[in-house]
Formats: structure tokens, C-alpha cells, sequence
């Protein structure tokens, strides 16, 4: 996609900025729209590999008619197809780029800490998954490679997106089969293209390429066995004795073990025979509220389409299964499915320590547990009895049904958070939350325009107006315009930018630790199964200890010249504020620490250039004051001092290195950090 001389957009308005992968006919690339404010969007190639531009311009034009049917799908939780665009000899498909990590490695983190996802998550997956399929089989669509590689979870709300339908790639077989080429499904390099991810896609669609909307049960229920275990589908099964070997490997409730049984099961005949009869055997009275909107079927007028060729039987160990049903894509939706309300969701006490610790149960993220307030569901504009809802983050700021004051203080509200440059709907997730924590037994309820609502209405606005308060001391701009799409790439890239001046991802914690221990006594933010708006208040505090540590706020590296032995630095500390000093050390050294405090008002780090197993560091958010002994590396040692004061406090650090010499002093800078 490299331009040379002066860039050219695709398509005039399109830059592409990375490949982000390579597909046998097409790849993907992330690319921002000029004429959009510079918002990211997905192309995705279209390359028939067909000899002869007449033969190409017949593939395009095969693509567009066929792949016309993306654009008939209208979901919250699939990225919207934008247009087909021709640039050239080239043709793309356009699509909302979403921001937020795979499933796959959402749990690739849990298993850095021998975790994985609780039931609590897995049923709030499923809910959150199955109208989905509801609404897609509705309308005639397969997905037909659902994997957790192939599942967003998105920043902006938490839900789980889904991405990357196979369906584009059996296009792009159909059209290959148009064409006459003999190997539809083979590329011009030798790969050839699976509709569906071993392990995942059910041994009638690897086999014989038949899919219908079991198939992509068989698929989600696989998806929540690896999320539930941990384990690969490869180890969920023992193909020897012919038997699952998951019940043994995890304990869930009776009912969660019936439906994970059934979406799994071997013959197509005995899945569920809907999204929504599956829905049902959860028992989950009240759908998701966002998503049970969606999940009702849409009258769409199908495009006929060409039957696809059979996919190539690729060789590997199979069990036997029974020859699948027909099926038609028009019925999949059963309209006699009953659903029944999900128990609301019930907080769960973190039992893991650290910044980055992997999340046990249910999160309180108002919105994405079950949609706990109505004000965050967009389709809600009743509160269920006739009377009108309201909007309390001042949306409604108009409704004469509130008196002068409130219309007032609520537009003063969103006037504030403007200019603070905070998102509205982050603003609102963070009050709710807040809102909800202090007031557990409102969970659910429905707030009106009527006047007995009022006190609750006055409460909620005053707690957003002391989160602006909060955003507005402890927050830069830059920070608090990124709340609410902070993810764990953030935190890579804060990685790679400290790792270069010698500073380890873990002192970088130890610095937004304390600012955020500070502003919330008692509370550690989390890394899990969602970010929290209160924790994207903690990547916000990251972010700027990391602009700090570039301006050498917060960062001093300690040198000692010929014939100097210590080294002494002093200052003041504000409440969960700190200091990271470095120091370019030899193995078999003598180090002596002396921090000069008022007692039990910091804490002292001590990590080493290169952390193992057997010595990870040598002090990690210690009481103690001291510390001496012989250094058994060399590089960058990092001293990390913190407050855990409610008042500034004065702090002297002393520094003493035995056997400095010229060479130690002069010697070329070691590698940078990588922790």
C-alpha cells in the first residue's frame, strides 16, 4: 500500500495507516477517512486472482451485487458496513474499525494468571451473544466463523462484537465459481481459504462446508467453553473415548451445564434449534435490553445467490457425525421461543491484588451488566408505566416537565463537561456507576420526570458534578478526552515508551497506583472482563505519569562522580504522588537505601534491570525504610518512592554505591527495559 512521492488517498479520502492482516484473496488494512474527522475505518481487499481485467472487472461486479447483502445488517454489535469502494483496479470493502481487544486475548491475560472468565461472565457473554444470532439468522445470515479471535470486546460500552464473517469469504468463493476458476477455494500461493476456525466450526461445515444456524451455536458454545476453562477446544475433548472431558474440567451451575451442553452437541439435530430457544433455557427473563431490541426479526428481501461449491475435504482426525438437516436460513427465527428476565447482576469483591490482576466475577459497569439503568439504553424513552423517562445526563434539558433549576443545572452539566473535554456518555457511565454503588437498593430503578423522582434526579446530577470536579484536579486535557476508550494497547504503548528511558511497566504502575488509590481509598483498579468507567479514570492517571516521566517530572537518573560514593535526593511528596529514580549498576556492587520519612507515609520499590522467578524484584511497595546487599545483575536498578499521605510530606533518599569506578561510569548504556 506504499505511495511514493507525494500520498495518495484511497479512493480520495482514505489513508491507510497499517496492514493489520494477510488474507489468500485480500488483505485488511486500518485506514483513516479525511472527510470524517480522521475516524478509522477497515478496508478489506477484494482480490479475485483472476487473470485478465475483463475477468477482474466481471469478479468486481459479481462481489458488489452478492456482497450487498452486508449492507442489509443493521446491529449494535456488528461494525457497520459503509460502502464498496472501487479505487482503480482495486475494489474494497468499507467498515467501522472498532477499538477494543479480542476475546482471545482478553483471556490470553487471564491465563498470565492461571484464570480465566467466571460463570457470572460467561452467562452475561451468552446473553449478550445469543439475541445477536437471533437477529442474523433472522435475516437469512451465517456467520459461520465465530472464535474468540474473531470477538471484539468494544471500549466505548464493553459488548462483545463480531467481526469478520466467513460469509465474505464464501463470497468471494461464489464469485471465483462464476468465474469457472477450477480451485475456488485454493489462492495462486498455494493456501487455501476455511470457512470456519478448527476447534470451533462444527465437523459438518469442516467437512462438507454445510452451515445453517446451529452452526454458529455450535461455534458460540465452543467460544464460552474456552473463555469458561481456559483450555483449547482441542483439550475439551478426549477423541480416544469419544467423550467431553470440560464437565470434569470446570464446576457450573446445572443449568449453565445443560445449555453448554446442548450448543456443543455432536449432531446438529440436538442443538438448540434457535438463538432464541437457547435464550430460553437460560432463563433469562429480561434480555440484555440493547440487544433484546435487536434480536426480532427484520423483513429483508434476500438477493438470490449462486450455491457455493463444496469446500475441499482437508484430511484430520474426525468424529463421526450425523448427516445434517436441511435448513432455510428464512425460519431461523422462532417466534415461539419464550425469554425470561436475567437475575440482575450481583457485585463481586475482586479477590486478586494488582493493577493488572485478571477480574473474578461480575464487574459493576452499569450499562454493560445488564443494561442496569435505563438511561443508558438508547431505545428506552418510557419508564415502563407511560410516564416519560428522563434523561438525567441532561439530554432532556429542555423537558418542560422539570422545573427551570434542573433544565438549568443539567445543561450546566453537559456546558461543563465540554469544556472539560470529558465524553457525555463516559461522564454518564461513571455517574451511574458511582450513582448505583451508593445506592445498591435502587438497582434497576426507573427514574421519571415526576416529581417524586426528583430527589434521586438532584443526587444523580450532583454526583456528576463531582466526578467533573475530580476529572478537572487530578486529570490533564489530553487524559480526560481519552476516558472511556482507554484499553490494555494503551498500556503496551505506555510500555514501550518508559522500557526506552529505562523504566519498567511495574514502576509505572506504582506511580498510578497511588494517584488512584488517593482519589478512591480502599478500591484497586482492574484489567478484566471490563474496564470499569471508574478504572478508565486510572489509565488516565497512567497517561499522564508517562507525560511526566518525559518531561523529567517524575524521573531522575542518579549518577556518582569519580571518587563519590552517594548520592542524596530530597523534596516534598503530595498525597499519592511519587518519584522514580534510576541507576546504572554493576553485579557484585554494594547498594545501601535510606529513605528519610515520617513513618508509614511511603512506600519504597526496589526492582532489578531484569526481573526472573526466582528474583522478580527486590522490594515491591515496602514499609521499610533500608535496605542493603550485593546486586547479582547489572543494568538499570529502579528506586520507586510513593506517598501514602493524606498531607505533602517531606522525604530525603539516600543513595550508597560501594567499588564505583570510571569504567561503571562510562560504560555503554545497557538495553532498555522490557517488563
Amino acid at each position: 500500500m506504499a505511495e511514493t512521492g507525494q500520498e495518495r488517498l484511497l479512493g480520495g479520502h482514505y489513508r491507510v495507516l497499517r496492514q493489520l492482516n494477510r488474507g489468500g484473496f485480500g488483505d485488511t488494512y486500518l485506514a483513516e477517512d479525511t472527510h470524517r474527522f480522521q475516524e478509522l475505518c477497515v478496508l478489506r481487499e477484494f482480490n479475485p486472482q483472476v487473470p485478465g481485467k475483463l475477468a477482474v472487472d466481471k469478479a468486481q461486479s459479481l462481489f458488489e451485487r452478492e456482497a450487498s447483502i452486508l449492507y442489509q445488517i443493521n446491529h449494535p454489535q456488528v461494525p457497520q458496513f459503509r460502502e464498496l469502494l472501487r479505487d482503480e483496479t482495486r475494489l474494497f470493502l468499507v467498515q467501522d474499525y472498532i477499538e477494543g481487544p479480542t476475546y482471545r486475548e482478553l483471556l490470553s491475560r487471564r491465563r498470565a494468571y492461571s484464570e480465566s472468565f467466571s460463570e457470572a461472565e460467561v452467562v452475561q457473554f451468552l446473553m449478550q451473544m445469543l439475541p445477536l444470532l437471533q437477529y442474523l439468522h433472522s435475516i437469512g445470515i451465517v456467520h459461520r466463523d465465530i472464535s474468540p479471535d474473531n470477538l471484539i470486546q468494544r471500549n466505548a460500552d464493553g459488548r462483545p462484537m463480531l467481526i469478520d464473517f466467513g460469509g465474505v469469504k464464501q463470497l468471494v468463493v461464489n464469485v471465483r465459481h462464476q468465474l469457472g476458476v477450477a480451485q475456488p477455494y485454493q489462492a495462486t500461493d498455494g493456501t487455501v481459504t476455511r470457512l470456519g476456525t478448527v476447534g470451533y466450526a462444527p465437523e459438518e461445515q469442516l467437512e462438507s462446508g454445510q452451515v445453517s444456524p446451529a452452526t454458529d451455536l455450535y461455534a458460540l458454545g465452543m467460544t464460552a467453553l474456552v473463555l469458561l476453562t481456559g483450555k483449547e477446544p482441542e483439550d475439551l475433548y478426549d477423541d480416544r473415548r469419544d467423550r467431553w472431558l470440560w464437565p470434569e474440567q470446570v464446576e457450573v451451575s446445572a443449568t449453565l451445564t445443560a445449555v453448554l451442553t446442548r450448543l456443543v452437541a455432536h449432531d446438529p439435530g440436538d442443538r438448540y434449534p434457535s438463538a432464541g430457544q437457547a435464550m430460553a433455557a437460560l432463563n433469562l427473563a429480561h434480555p440484555d435490553p440493547l440487544s433484546a431490541a435487536w434480536s426480532q426479526p427484520m423483513p429483508i428481501r434476500m438477493q438470490p445467490m449462486v450455491p457455493p461449491p463444496p469446500e475441499p475435504i482437508i484430511p484430520e482426525p474426525t468424529r463421526a457425525v450425523a448427516p445434517a438437516a436441511p435448513h432455510y436460513p428464512s425460519m431461523a427465527y422462532d417466534p415461539t421461543a419464550t425469554v425470561a428476565p436475567p437475575p440482575r447482576a450481583v457485585p463481586v469483591q475482586k479477590s486478586s491484588s494488582g493493577c493488572w490482576s485478571a477480574l473474578a466475577g461480575l464487574l459493576l459497569t452499569v450499562g454493560v451488566a445488564g443494561g442496569l439503568w435505563w438511561w443508558l439504553d438508547p431505545l428506552s424513552q418510557f419508564a415502563g408505566d407511560g410516564t416519560e423517562a428522563v434523561s438525567p445526563d441532561g439530554s432532556d434539558a429542555e423537558n418542560p416537565a422539570l422545573s427551570e433549576a434542573e433544565r438549568d443545572r443539567k445543561q450546566t452539566l453537559r456546558d461543563r463537561a465540554s469544556a472539560l473535554s470529558v465524553d457525555q456518555s463516559y461522564l454518564t457511565g461513571l455517574t451511574d456507576q458511582l450513582f448505583y454503588e451508593r445506592n445498591p437498593n435502587l438497582q434497576g430503578t426507573q427514574l421519571t420526570d415526576q416529581p417524586e423522582d426528583e430527589p434521586l434526579r438532584n443526587q444523580w446530577d450532583g454526583i456528576a458534578a463531582e466526578s467533573l470536579d475530580l476529572l478537572e484536579a487530578n486529570l490533564s486535557t489530553e487524559a480526560r478526552s481519552r476516558l472511556g476508550r482507554y484499553n490494555p494497547t494503551d498500556s503496551d504503548r505506555w510500555q514501550r515508551q518508559v522500557n526506552a528511558r529505562f523504566v519498567s511497566s511495574r514502576a509505572l504502575n506504582d506511580l498510578a497506583d497511588a494517584r488512584f488509590s488517593q482519589l478512591f481509598p480502599g478500591r484497586e483498579a482492574n484489567s478484566g472482563f471490563v474496564e470499569t468507567p471508574v478504572d478508565q479514570i486510572w489509565f488516565g492517571l497512567a497517561q499522564d505519569q508517562v507525560n511526566a516521566m518525559e518531561r523529567g517530572e517524575n524521573l531522575t537518573e542518579i549518577t556518582f562522580e569519580p571518587g563519590a560514593f552517594n548520592q542524596q535526593r530530597s523534596g516534598n511528596l503530595n498525597p499519592g504522588h511519587g518519584q522514580i529514580y534510576i541507576l546504572n549498576l554493576s553485579a557484585e556492587q554494594l547498594l545501601r537505601l535510606n529513605l528519610q520519612a515520617p513513618p508509614g507515609s511511603t512506600r519504597l520499590s526496589l526492582y532489578v534491570p531484569v526481573p526472573t522467578d526466582e528474583l522478580p524484584y527486590i522490594l515491591a511497595d515496602a514499609e521499610q525504610n533500608t535496605w542493603a546487599g550485593d546486586l547479582t545483575q547489572s543494568g538499570y536498578y529502579e528506586v520507586v518512592v510513593v506517598s501514602q499521605g493524606s498531607t505533602p510530606i517531606p522525604y530525603s533518599l539516600t543513595v550508597a554505591v560501594d567499588n564505583v569506578s570510571n569504567d561503571i561510569i562510562n560504560q555503554p548504556d545497557p538495553p532498555a527495559k522490557e517488563n
